[in-house]
């Protein structure tokens, strides 16, 4: 009889993992992502989430369909997707970036809707959770794109010795980037650079003007992972060429458009983890609230260099850094 008993209770889990399966699988997900503005490090952070997505049989055009929409710098549109997620009542939110995370997290917030968020550098700063640990009871989760920002400053002066100001151009109203300018000016002495120049830009017709305020004040400009500066990367290119300016970056995709070096987060990876986190979700093995927030380390984070912008700018990268690097822009 036992034997008998046991038997049928296999079955019954055997059945119900196959209902379960089934279940997930035939259903169609819609899930809101939104971003703050277009630039490559965010769709690369797209792409990875699709990836891993499918990765676990949650397919486009299948039984997953993404709206996919822009705020194009604008938190006022931001809000208004959010709530219009919230609206349509979606299975699930992929903000990618601060600002728009923030907009997420306040219109879901007293639904059940699952927000997994990426490319957030300083979520608990900007209240999106409440700890890196423990998320908040909002059910909110995701991936931060925090690099270490002493390492990215050694890496600087290891390729430019004689650096003693810095510029750096960012814009103030986005908590991500205020972090990142914070922790570096932590670590200024320790890194053997004297001076901070700031320039703040508020939006992306701004960043032209924020590169030239820093001619003649500074040696060399870094930005962080800010997304109007990023937005108006090229601006900054052509002043730093122009007057043989240093500028590097803080990702790899900034390299690849012409900044000198970056060692920074890998947004295909960021994104991959993120969407790895949502089909969790979705397949409801956990819930976003129970899922610590991750930061990008090991191999998430990739030094890229660039010989022929940095010739541009009147100065070579030495080959012990070239060496090092995971990628070399030709």
């Amino acid at each position: 009889m036992k034997t008998k008993m046991l038997a049928i209770a296999v079955m019954g889990i055997f059945f119900l993992t196959a209902l379960f399966g089934v279940a997930w699988a035939d259903k169609v997900y819609n899930i809101g992502e939104i971003v703050i503005i277009q630039h490559p490090d965010l769709q690369s952070d797209s792409d990875g989430f699709k990836k891993a997505m499918e990765e676990e049989g949650l397919i486009e055009g299948k039984n997953v369909k993404y709206i996919r929409l822009n705020a194009e710098g604008d938190m006022s549109i931001a809000a208004t997707i959010a709530q219009r997620f919230v609206s349509e009542k979606v299975d699930l939110m992929h903000p990618i970036s601060t600002p728009v995370s923030q907009a997420c997290v306040a219109a879901a917030r007293g639904t059940n809707i699952p927000i997994v968020f990426s490319t957030c550098t300083a979520p608990a700063k900007a209240e999106i959770v409440s700890t890196w640990s423990a998320p908040r009871a909002d059910n909110v989760t995701g991936v931060s794109d925090m690099a270490d920002i002493k390492i990215q400053m050694l890496m600087i002066k290891e390729i430019y010795p004689a650096l003693k100001t810095l510029g750096v151009i960012y814009n103030a109203g986005e908590v991500n980037s205020v972090q990142q300018v914070d922790e570096l000016k932590a670590i200024l002495s320790e890194v053997g650079i004297k001076k901070l120049v700031e320039a703040s830009c508020s939006t992306t017709a701004e960043v032209l003007t924020a590169a030239k305020s820093l001619i003649g004040r500074v040696d060399a400009i870094w930005i962080p992972t800010d997304n109007t500066a990023v937005s108006g990367l090229e601006a900054i290119i052509g002043v730093c060429e122009e007057n043989k300016i240093p500028f590097f970056g803080s990702t790899g995709a900034m390299v690849k458009r012409g900044c000198i070096a970056a060692r920074g987060a890998n947004y295909s990876w960021i994104g991959w983890k993120a969407g790895k986190y949502a089909a969790m979700i979705l397949k409801g093995e956990k819930k976003a609230s129970a899922i610590p927030v991750v930061k990008c380390s090991g191999d998430a984070q990739v030094l890229v260099v660039n010989p022929a912008a940095a010739k541009r700018m009147g100065l070579t990268i030495p080959k012990s850094v070239i060496a090092k690097a995971v990628k070399v822009i030709k």
